[in-house]
């Protein structure tokens, strides 16, 4: 779901040229997809998803990656104020679904995150690109976890473990037996 926020007109003054800059007032529709991540990382060449920070003109430009609104002159992204980033900000770290996952006590994996990798999970997964890129990507990562943990095969139980599971279900079933006055 994208986030259209309203950017005021603003002046601004450009150094370089020394000479000052208004851009008008615009409506703009963001999108954090991976279609935005794939942009951002074929013009800066390295992940996205890393953990180094980013400057700030790196920011800027995934900003601009984000944008599905045309004809947007580019000083529009300098003009964006402080409450604007944060708002773009809490959109990119939105987790768009309702989905949790239990904490493992796994460490963190070291693999380095590119588009190429979401695209090759996604390839192995058969989820469609289309529409799939343009899902927020927090949206489209929840959904890559949760068709990665069905694909796995069911946890082979061990004699103890397929006991107390047979004796948990009999426990069920003589409860419900009771409960519904029946026999069977």
């Amino acid at each position: 779901m994208p986030l259209t926020i309203k950017v005021p007109a603003n002046e601004l003054y450009d150094p370089v040229q020394k000479r000052f800059i208004s851009t008008p007032a615009k409506s703009l529709s963001f999108e954090h997809s991976l279609l935005s991540i794939a942009k951002w990382e074929a013009k800066w060449h390295k992940p996205y998803m890393s953990k180094a920070p980013k400057t700030e003109e790196e920011m800027r430009d995934y900003i601009r990656c984000m944008c599905l609104s045309n004809d947007v002159d580019p000083m529009v992204f300098y003009a964006l104020d402080q409450n604007t980033v944060k708002a773009l900000a809490d959109y990119i770290q939105d987790p768009m679904t309702g989905t949790t996952f239990k904490k493992k006590n796994e460490k963190p994996s070291k693999e380095i995150v590119t588009n190429e990798l979401v695209y090759y999970w996604m390839t192995e997964l058969n989820i469609p690109f289309e529409p799939c890129q343009k899902w927020h990507f927090n949206h489209l990562m929840t959904l890559i976890q949760v068709a990665s943990v069905k694909k796995q095969p069911a946890k082979k139980l061990n004699k103890k473990e397929q006991r107390d599971a047979i004796n948990r279900m009999a426990a069920e079933n003589e409860r419900r037996r009771a409960m519904f006055h029946t026999k069977g």
